[in-house]
């Protein structure tokens, strides 16, 4: 099994679901979730806060620089990322669909290096 990023692309500056329409997404989530876990592909999930709250460290001159917020500004950021195990990529891609499905964004898949 080789191990794959889905990462949950966020809008920048996108305003949050009503409340009742986030439940329903939190709901999908679960269950997209407890479906990873049922078919021994999860290995772990997690949503993250916005980029106004990332500190930065950046190599500088031998030291390390320490900034607060984001360091680019885009139109899209990590929003969450699942981390799953599959046998190829057509696997993979199928567990992207489903979980763009059930957050309602966009996801991107991506291979770790160097699997075998």
């Amino acid at each position: 099994m080789k191990h794959y990023l889905l990462s949950v692309v966020q809008p920048a500056g996108g305003q949050p679901p009503a409340p009742e329409a986030l439940a329903e997404i939190m709901r999908n989530v679960h269950a997209f979730n407890d479906e990873l876990r049922a078919a021994g592909a999860w290995v772990f999930a997690g949503g993250l806060h916005g980029p106004e709250t990332a500190t930065v460290l950046r190599p500088k001159d031998g030291d390390v620089l320490i900034t607060d917020g984001p360091y680019a500004e885009g139109k899209e950021y990590l929003g969450g990322l699942c981390l799953i195990q599959a046998a190829d990529l057509d696997e993979a891609l199928e567990w992207g669909r489903k979980a763009a499905l059930a957050t309602t964004l966009p996801i991107e898949v991506r291979p770790f290096v160097d699997q075998h």
